[in-house]
């Protein structure tokens, strides 16, 4: 599916729409330059699960943010890693659970992503306009029982 974001508002607004259809055990890849709309979009997919807006961030030193909402919410920000320390961080524990993870600068953690994940390609097309690319796999599985 294929997007034109003019600017924040529609960005988040386009991550609502995609919030809304995740579910548990879903991870959310996205790949795009500095400044394409990555954590906008973040805010987006978290206020669909009730997050407030002003509670997403950009990295400073936090890698992984953790929101106790109704399903887990894992945002994992890889910006200031790199490809060689991504290993170590136990991502495994939050790609696939019971929660939904979503990673910025998700090509720094290509072999620990799995096969199943929604890639989301945000492109810098000007200062007041953004293309987004969702591809995403049918085959994510259900929530747990319990």
């Amino acid at each position: 599916m294929n997007f034109q974001s003019r600017n924040e508002s529609e960005t988040k607004d386009i991550g609502r729409t995609l919030g809304e259809r995740l579910k548990c055990g879903d991870v959310v890849c996205l790949y795009g330059e500095l400044g394409s709309g990555k954590t906008m979009m973040v805010k987006g997919i978290a206020s669909a699960l009730g997050i407030p807006e002003q509670d997403i961030t950009s990295a400073s030193f936090t890698i992984i943010a953790e929101y106790d909402t109704t399903i887990p919410f894992y945002h994992i920000d890889l910006y200031r890693v790199n490809s060689d320390e991504v290993h170590g961080l136990g991502l495994q524990e939050y790609l696939g659970t019971e929660g939904i993870a979503v990673i910025e600068w998700a090509e720094r953690a290509e072999a620990e992503i799995p096969d199943r994940s929604i890639r989301v390609y945000l492109n810098y097309k000007g200062e007041d306009s953004r293309e987004i690319v969702i591809k995403y796999n049918q085959d994510s599985e259900s929530c747990p029982s319990g």
